[in-house]
């Protein structure tokens, strides 16, 4: 049936009553009588009237739409780990009556999207936000979150932030990358390097540090020709490997990738120069992607469930909404070696 452009004011006349005893009777006051309740219903089902959000929001009350972030200047669409990201906070909204309106930002230096991306907060049509992908300092983010807005945010360390309403999910990535360097010693290799991933974001700097930290406590050597730049993606993992390798320089008999898809554009640029992983050297990721089990060869990883962690973020925001939660949440979650064929023992 169409909708009827209708206020509660007409359907207030149509049944009889103030438009007040139409706002209980849609708010599901207990006070209501049940004779009144039917009256207005029957009225509302008969013109299929629907309350206006604006003025939903100008009473108070929840949108109940939360608003996803995601800060990428690559196709999301061709990733299936963000796929799987985006489903896991469309689901668990979802099920607790929650919609997800979701936006791609580019580039957080424009003023344009930033300033688009505030209008939705401060238009009310969102309850709360989450960011993925954000720089572990993102000026606009720490600007809404002083502002007072709920926000929800994916891989972020700012020792003393605890404000009650940022709600930060991470994953060990200083410990994920230390082990890694462990797992590699146990092999027998003393030469690693490692491919790095945006160092702007925390989990970038925290692999990073990681992987220094644990070369320093092997007492092996840190070779800076054997630090790769790169971000988080199979193209610049390809990119970085393709400019190391026409240095013509030693190799490392391992490298530790700061994500799996470093690792595998790591490993096309090695293959197109017949460098065989792992017969000619080993390579190691985090993350565990969709695809690191079906790769060839399938690659050594640590495995970190995105979906639980999406899934309980969303799930921490929407408490914060409806105030269930009084406090700041801060959950680091934990992963573990998956052990496949992409390294090899010396």
């Amino acid at each position: 049936m169409k909708r009827n452009k209708m206020n509660s004011t007409q359907i207030a006349q149509l049944a009889g009553v103030s438009r007040s005893t139409v706002s209980r009777v849609i708010n599901n006051y207990p006070s209501v009588p049940p004779e009144t309740r039917e009256k207005v219903m029957k009225v509302i089902k008969e013109f299929n009237y629907f309350p206006d959000m604006s003025a939903q929001v100008l009473a108070g009350k929840n949108m109940r739409n939360i608003g996803l972030f995601i800060i990428d200047k690559g196709s999301v669409s061709s990733d299936p780990t963000s796929n799987m990201l985006v489903t896991s906070v469309i689901e668990e909204a979802s099920s607790h009556d929650y919609y997800v309106l979701t936006n791609i930002i580019r580039d957080c230096k424009s003023p344009k999207n930033i300033e688009r991306v505030k209008t939705v907060f401060y238009q009310n049509r969102i309850d709360a936000g989450i960011f993925m992908g954000a720089d572990n300092h993102e000026p606009f983010i720490e600007e809404l979150i002083a502002e007072g807005f709920i926000i929800g945010i994916v891989d972020q360390d700012l020792p003393g932030r605890d404000e009650p309403n940022r709600i930060v999910y991470s994953f060990d990535s200083e410990g994920e990358a230390m082990k890694a360097v462990d797992y590699l010693v146990s092999l027998n290799h003393r030469n690693i390097g490692i491919i790095n991933g945006d160092i702007k974001r925390h989990s970038g700097l925290s692999r990073y540090e990681g992987f220094l930290k644990a070369m320093k406590n092997h007492g092996l050597p840190i070779r800076k020709e054997w630090i790769l730049q790169s971000d988080f993606n199979s193209t610049d993992g390809y990119i970085s490997m393709q400019k190391f390798l026409k240095m013509n320089g030693d190799l490392p008999t391992a490298f530790f990738a700061a994500n799996d898809s470093i690792a595998f554009g790591a490993i096309r640029a090695l293959n197109e120069k017949q460098i065989k992983v792992p017969t000619d050297i080993s390579i190691i990721g985090i993350d565990d992607h969709v695809l690191s089990k079906l790769y060839h060869p399938p690659l050594t990883t640590f495995k970190a469930d995105f979906s639980q962690m999406m899934q309980r973020l969303t799930g921490d925001v929407i408490k914060t909404i409806e105030q269930t939660n009084k406090k700041g949440i801060k959950v680091t979650m934990g992963s573990k070696l998956i052990v496949r064929e992409s390294c090899l023992s010396l």
